[in-house]
């Protein structure tokens, strides 16, 4: 649940930033919203300026705009430790790799304030555990969605979430940094590999998604995409799905899930981004049905990350396997 608290923008305002402004607001005040808490919601897509998101914390405001913030509903003060089991690839004093399960929440949040890898971390690692990402995600320095299975890495130290954080905020430009994932399509492109660039933003009406926005409005995102399998065919010869990889020069949140369903194939399983391609699972065999109702989630896994440890600047680069819902997806694809 959310609280909407609604501003209009009074003569004093104009010319101030925005998070200056709303930090100072009495509303906000008293919902204990630091000025760090209310940079994060405009981040988010959280807070609007005339019934559009709001660009940046420090855009300018003017006289008589309306300010709407949504602002969800507190989860604990700090996550407790629990006793969640953990498939640990790699560990050392500084960081641990680890390998996240479909359907474990990486962090604590609205409607998910317990059962979470922050939880398990935290019962996993205990006080060694980087506190720079905050009481709420301690050592997170980047996130797989709830139902995206893979490897993930976390800091243990400050100094190892900090050199990190420079790496994933490189996007592996000047860094070395690989992510690579997979992810089962409907339909397959037209050729062979290809890299999608397109700014992502908040969808401006249904505000829990993404989109493909103008550059005005969205962060930077880029995909480099490539086929591996194609299967099936539907009545004018084209293949009904097909494996593709991904590897990301960018890390926005469900860039991958926007960017191929902005070319017209999303992933299968996508509730999200592929509703209106639900009718495409009649072209599918029986058991190629079967195993997509299994899986229940989109079909999109982290299969390999690569990196130079921020502290013994090590070469790392670790592989996973899809887990079996996503390989029994892809046996029932290729049987037919």
């Amino acid at each position: 649940m959310t609280t909407k608290i609604q501003i209009a923008v009074e003569d004093e305002g104009a010319g101030q930033r925005l998070d200056h402004y709303l930090a100072a607001r009495p509303e906000l005040v008293a919902e204990s919203l630091s000025r760090t808490r209310i940079k994060s919601l405009i981040e988010s897509g959280s807070v609007w300026l005339d019934e559009a998101p709001a660009l940046a914390p420090k855009t300018k405001l003017r006289a008589g705009q309306i300010v709407e913030v949504d602002v969800p509903e507190p989860a604990p003060a700090e996550p407790k430790a629990e006793n969640i089991p953990l498939d640990v690839r790699f560990e050392d004093e500084f960081l641990v790799v680890l390998n996240k399960p479909a359907g474990l929440v990486v962090h604590p949040g609205a409607g998910h304030e317990t059962g979470t890898l922050v939880n398990a971390l935290i019962g996993h690692c205990g006080e060694s555990l980087s506190g720079i990402g905050g009481v709420k995600r301690p050592g997170i320095v980047h996130r797989l969605d709830k139902d995206t299975s893979g490897l993930l890495v976390v800091a243990k130290t400050d100094a190892a979430h900090q050199g990190l954080s420079r790496l994933f905020a490189d996007h592996g430009r000047s860094l070395p940094l690989t992510r690579e994932y997979l992810a089962i399509c409907w339909g397959a492109p037209d050729r062979p590999s290809g890299t999608i660039d397109a700014p992502l933003g908040r969808h401006a009406i249904q505000r829990e998604k993404m989109a493909v926005v103008g550059q005005a409005r969205g962060r930077e995102a880029i995909t480099h995409w490539r086929v591996l399998e194609k299967f099936g065919a539907d009545r004018d010869g084209r293949p009904v799905a097909s494996l593709i990889a991904c590897e990301l020069e960018t890390g926005r949140t469900h860039q991958i899930r926007v960017h191929l369903a902005s070319i017209g194939h999303p992933l299968l399983g996508d509730e999200v981004y592929g509703a209106g391609f639900k009718t495409k699972a009649n072209l599918l065999s029986f058991r190629a049905q079967q195993a997509l109702v299994a899986l229940g989630r989109q079909a999109l896994h982290a299969r390999a990350l690569g990196f130079e440890h921020p502290v013994t600047r090590e070469e790392l680069m670790f592989e996973s396997e899809p887990p079996e819902d996503f390989q029994n997806l892809l046996e029932a694809l290729r049987a037919g």
